[in-house]
């Protein structure tokens, strides 16, 4: 399957900035909610109370979104990217209006679902109307504009969230989605042309249910395991049994959710288990550096956020310099130099000890950022370059959807690594890691005692970065899974 070497949406040269544009803001909006609502999240549960639920704000808002994200890009090969992304952003505006006025933590959890509903629509759809104004030789530069979004909006969210709530009430965190996403839908409602009349269509229903099904027994069962216990269990087999339904059902609907001639495509197959991988690495850094420079190297949280940084500034650098990459080489050498900057830095993470000084921390943050720039954008770029337009918003969608999963994985295997290793080694100390983060706690200790945990949390987080680092090599395989020579320039 080839895609045509011309735009499959005419917008006039001069517009075509204008929607990257609008598409730039709209995707920052998705992504910047979460780190800045993790900010904000001590002030809310100081107003509105109920600690207990503080883990499902987060939780509810990613369940929805990876449930959605996968069929909203088949709804936009049915339906027009256009409508799907008007309905997506309208649904996210007033989810986040809502939050603003959430009396309880119950009630905000209600109106974070209505969010992520929203956010699953954003991402994909806004990844595929790219895709459909730019040629294929462009779509390499775009896809690394739109990519870099997400390396800008981790530095941003969590600056700006602490300046919200420091100076003004903390529903301006929600509100602030207001304008940006009004600007970009007026944007696209001027600039960008209407959906073209498509024959009448109809969903996989039966498809989509076992889909929402599956995913959501698996990401519950990831993301509450240390609350579900053995009971986490019974929802992966869950989520296996729906997951098989959902293939024999793919089989035989007339307008299947999954095209299965997608999996006939080696870059599609390449992209999704390189996706899986790259958010299940990507966790390494993202949920334990920053324990490791606070915990551990007993540095300030500015310390462990400039570290953690620099992941975000290798993403866009990267992201940017693809494009050229892609089409002076091939997208196989591309993802090929990505791997081996992700396995760098993922090794340079075992370098790290108590003794050990910030660089290293932040040379794997910053190797680990290049890597995932590179292989991300290649990925979708190959990928929507690869598909039939008609199938090109459920094939884009599929490879956010994998590095989504992959992430809930990541962190799930990883967090278990940690927590068996802290019981193992401090079988008496009920939260090791909180005591070394905590000033006070770590000042009341006496330095035979502070030095033994130490070690022993340092040990722990030696062998979940040692996990991380196995699942990052893992990524060349996706790298062998990539046909040779296929670039960009390459005339379909």
């Amino acid at each position: 399957m080839t895609s045509n070497t011309l735009p499959d949406i005419h917008v006039d040269s001069r517009h075509r900035p204008l929607v990257l544009t609008a598409c730039m803001l709209s995707m920052f909006m998705a992504a910047v909610e979460v780190t800045i609502v993790a900010t904000a999240m001590p002030t809310i549960i100081a107003d509105l109370g109920g600690f207990n639920l503080l883990g499902w704000v987060f939780a509810i808002y990613l369940l929805t979104q990876a449930i959605t994200v996968p069929i909203y890009g088949r709804l936009a090969d049915l339906y027009g990217c256009r409508r799907m992304f008007f309905i997506g952003t309208l649904l996210f505006l007033l989810g986040s209006v809502l939050c603003g006025f959430a009396p309880s933590l119950t009630w905000m959890i209600a109106f974070r679902a209505l969010q992520g509903l929203g956010a699953g629509a954003i991402t994909p759809v806004a990844t595929t109307l790219i895709a459909n104004i730019y040629g294929p030789h462009e779509r390499a530069k775009a896809q690394g504009y739109l990519s870099s979004v997400w390396g800008v909006s981790a530095i941003i969210g969590p600056l700006l969230g602490a300046f919200i709530v420091q100076h003004f009430h903390w529903s301006i965190v929600f509100w602030i989605n207001l304008p940006i996403g009004l600007i970009a839908m007026v944007i696209l409602a001027r600039y960008l042309p209407a959906d073209e009349a498509k024959k009448p269509h109809s969903l996989d229903l039966a498809g989509t249910a076992l889909l929402s099904l599956s995913v959501a027994a698996l990401l519950l069962a990831l993301l509450q395991a240390e609350v579900l216990g053995y009971y986490s269990l019974l929802l992966i087999a869950v989520a296996v049994a729906a997951a098989l339904w959902l293939i024999r059902q793919e089989r035989h609907a007339p307008e299947p959710l999954f095209p299965l001639s997608l999996w006939q495509s080696k870059i599609v197959v390449a992209s999704n288990v390189g996706g899986l991988i790259l958010g299940a690495s990507m966790m390494g850094i993202s949920a334990f550096l920053p324990t490791y420079v606070q915990g551990v190297l007993g540095g300030s949280p500015l310390q462990a956020g400039t570290t953690l940084a620099l992941m975000s500034i290798g993403w866009p650098l990267a992201s940017t310099l693809s494009g050229r990459l892609m089409a002076a080489t091939s997208y196989r050498f591309t993802v090929f130099i990505g791997a081996l900057s992700l396995v760098a830095g993922s090794l340079a993470l075992l370098l790290l000890s108590p003794d050990s000084g910030l660089w290293w921390a932040r040379l794997a943050s910053f190797l680990i950022g290049c890597g995932m720039g590179l292989c991300n954008t290649t990925f979708i770029v190959s990928v929507q370059n690869s598909v039939d337009a008609s199938v090109r918003g459920i094939a884009t969608a599929s490879t956010l959807f994998t590095r989504m999963l992959g992430s809930a994985i990541g962190t799930a295997l990883l967090g278990a690594t940690l927590n068996l290793n802290l019981q193992h080694r401090l079988p008496s100390l009920s939260d090791p890691v909180q005591t070394l983060m905590e000033k006070s706690r770590r000042q009341q200790l006496s330095e035979h005692d502070l030095h033994h945990i130490v070690e022993q949390v340092s040990a722990s987080l030696h062998w979940v970065f040692i996990l991380a680092a196995i699942i990052a090599v893992i990524v060349f395989a996706a790298v062998l899974l990539v046909p040779h020579g296929d670039r960009p320039t390459k005339k379909a």
